[in-house]
């Protein structure tokens, strides 16, 4: 059990030369809790105050009641069989509250550790990821807290996900999040509580996410609307820069001795790539003022585009007008696509060219084997510029009827 005794810091004095009174508390280690008094040496007699400090009876009272509501706290989490896995983090809020003067804080919900732990990330993309579980979870239960969050709650947040609408790999994305959170309060002694133990997140097999050779060529050079021109340029660009992010693509301000280089935001790995001419044609038409394409020149935040280039990538294909208002009837030739399949279009066709899947990797900015064989492997730009330019050279040969 854990022990508690008073003790008198005598390492430094105060200006009226008396000295802090603490309690001393062992547990699985020691720490130490001001009990809001301090006195001089002589009117202390070891467990409580003597006769010659003013106001004696009334502070050895309440030392008498601080001391009692302390062991009885202990006593109680002794008894619930709690104390042995109590952490002294954990124990040292339990017992501050039986301190002289204490003003509880509002409790802190679940989603007020959540954006504790969003404002430790540094990417953008990591936070705004975070933020749409803090919303999510404020819809469904915003006072919810570690002690409520068991496997029942995260079976009843997962079906009210799915009843909303969201597949499946979309809501695992936020019951990973609300994981990650569990394990960074257990890491910092906040809680002791893991729901996830035998709460399995699910996951489905994702639909196919990219184009064949002969779809490529059969999009880069189909007779589109005027207006959609732009987006399906910027997705082949995408596919010439070796599935560049359009995050990346767009953030970048120059090409230096024929090649672009930057971090990728997700990663902050460093990527090389040559740009082939076919790419720089379509960049040399898009070329922007204070970036290397003009679509931050237009749009102060990039997703604004990329949403247009979706709906836009969607509705190429054959258009038909009917009835007297000129209603545009469509075909879409790929009704599913995004600038996401450019990244999974080159990795596919690589593959399909025998490229090595080491190549295929690196270009890819993949980990090539395991971690630790990775870093002796110094991976030449040059296997990748051939890689790339082979994956061009084989689209430029298509031809589609």
């Amino acid at each position: 059990m854990a022990t508690i005794k008073f003790y008198l810091d005598t390492r430094r004095s105060k200006k009226d030369g008396s000295y802090p009174l603490k309690l001393n508390i062992y547990n699985k280690g020691t720490f130490f809790l001001s009990s809001g008094y301090s006195v001089i040496p002589a009117h202390w007699s070891g467990s409580e105050f003597t006769n010659k400090e003013p106001n004696y009876r009334t502070k050895n009272a309440a030392l008498r009641k601080m001391f009692s509501d302390m062991e009885n706290a202990v006593f109680r989490l002794e008894m619930d069989g709690k104390l042995k896995e109590t952490s002294d983090k954990s124990l040292k809020a339990i017992l501050e509250r039986c301190l002289i003067g204490y003003v509880p804080e509002r409790t802190k919900c679940f989603i007020d550790y959540m954006t504790d732990f969003v404002n430790l990330k540094d990417k953008p993309g990591t936070k705004e990821v975070y933020t749409t579980t803090i919303n999510k979870i404020t819809q469904f239960d915003r006072t919810c807290e570690f002690d409520t969050m068991d496997i029942d709650w995260l079976r009843r947040f997962e079906k009210h996900m799915k009843d909303s609408g969201m597949k499946t790999n979309a809501y695992a994305i936020h019951l990973r999040n609300i994981r990650a959170v569990f394990n960074y309060a257990i890491d910092e002694e906040i809680t002791t509580l893991y729901p996830f133990r035998k709460f399995k997140i699910k996951k489905e097999a994702t639909a196919k996410r990219s184009l064949t050779a002969e779809q490529v060529v059969l999009l880069r050079d189909y007779d589109c609307e005027e207006y959609q021109k732009r987006y399906r340029d910027i997705f082949m660009l995408m596919i010439y820069l070796i599935g560049i992010n359009a995050i990346d693509l767009f953030n970048l301000k120059q090409i230096v001795n024929g090649r672009i280089e930057y971090n990728r935001a997700k990663t902050s790995k460093l990527y090389s790539i040559k740009v082939e001419p076919e790419a720089l044609e379509i960049i040399e038409r898009y070329r922007g003022k204070d970036w290397l394409l003009n679509v931050l020149d237009e749009y102060g935040y990039y997703k604004n585009f990329l949403h247009r280039m979706g709906i836009a990538l969607k509705q190429i294909g054959p258009v038909i007008r009917t009835g007297l208002g000129g209603r545009k009837d469509r075909e879409p030739l790929f009704p599913e696509i995004s600038s996401y399949w450019a990244r999974h279009t080159w990795a596919t066709i690589a593959a399909q060219l025998d490229i090595p899947k080491e190549t295929i990797s690196a270009a890819l900015g993949h980990e090539i084997g395991s971690e630790v064989t990775s870093i002796y492997i110094n991976f030449d730009c040059k296997k990748i510029d051939e890689a790339n330019r082979q994956v061009i050279d084989f689209l430029n040969g298509v031809k589609v009827d």
